[in-house]
């Protein structure tokens, strides 16, 4: 059993097969043990609905059968994530988006679908959602950058242009979805500046917590749990994200020495947002973990 002495990433393979579900068990197995890619598209392919879209708490916090956004953006991280955002089955995503998307070619948050099923109340539920850079931005970013080329991003792409270049007041998630649009959509020159635009938003409206030894004098958005910061790794992710020039070399450094530092006895790492159900937390939590290990594997913070 790994102690609290062992290396970092032998304490998170342990907290890995205690607690995740199938899907993180071969996400971790894939990117840390060398493990092949085949399982991790079997498991997710558990969650895929004949829509096209992917449902069953793919998400943690939205439950049920019914077809997301969300649930669908993070259906395409894991494929990222195994180098298979191509073919029929990306093909079948964005026909599925196109599908749901509204009047200005873009993505809601949470379809009126979900009304039955539990989710998260700090995710509106509404009759006519609005099109949102939240769930669009995420999705169009990650398929530039994989070069998928279909006729739902002309559209879904001027929206988020036009959705980045009007941001002047805004709150850590919506600028997460802005800089991974950003870090993926051709036009580099546009990304360059419109991101150098939004490092001096995040940081003139004090959006992440630069010192983490002083993290509660820094304000939480409205709506969020107590405590729920974000801090530079969280919108630099990698270091060729252009959220990276946002920040001092310092005040990297001390992020990701706090990230470092998050992981739990158990070897897991801990989820801020609000709790609202038993199960989302602990289902939240390998999720957490991977993100963790890959921010700071991609910044070369040894692991074991």
């Amino acid at each position: 059993m790994a102690g609290t002495g062992a290396d970092p990433l032998v304490r998170a393979e342990h907290f890995i097969w205690l607690t995740a579900r199938v899907l993180e068990q071969r996400r971790f197995a894939h990117r840390f043990l060398d493990g092949d890619p085949d399982p991790v598209e079997t498991a997710l392919t558990a969650y895929r609905n004949e829509d096209g879209g992917y449902a069953h708490a793919l998400e943690p916090d939205l439950r049920g059968p019914v077809s997301q956004p969300l649930h669908t953006a993070h259906a395409l991280g894991v494929l990222d994530s195994i180098g298979r955002c191509e073919g029929l089955r990306v093909e079948r995503i964005c026909r599925y988006l196109s599908d749901v998307s509204t009047k200005e070619g873009a993505l809601p948050a949470l379809l009126p679908l979900q009304r039955g099923y539990p989710a998260a109340p700090f995710v509106p539920l509404v009759d006519d959602p609005p099109a949102e850079l939240l769930a669009t931005g995420p999705i169009v970013g990650l398929l530039h950058r994989n070069e998928v080329w279909h006729a739902w991003l002309f559209r879904a792409t001027d929206f988020c242009w036009s959705a980045v270049d009007a941001l002047e007041q805004s709150h850590p998630y919506e600028i997460e979805a802005a800089i991974a649009f950003l870090d993926g959509v051709p036009d580099r020159t546009r990304a360059e500046r419109a991101a150098d635009r939004l490092g001096r938003l995040v940081r003139g409206q004090r959006l992440a917590v630069l010192d983490p030894a002083r993290r509660a004098e820094y304000p939480v958005a409205p709506g969020y749990a107590p405590g729920e910061h974000h801090f530079p790794h969280d919108y630099a992710r990698t270091p060729g994200s252009l959220a990276r020039r946002w920040f001092t070399d310092g005040e990297l450094e001390r992020s990701l020495d706090h990230l470092a530092a998050e992981q739990q006895e158990d070897g897991g790492w801990p989820v801020n947002w609000r709790q609202w159900a038993p199960g989302t937390a602990l289902e939240g939590r390998p999720l957490v973990t991977l993100r963790a290990l890959e921010t700071l594997r991609s910044y070369g913070r040894p692991l074991g």
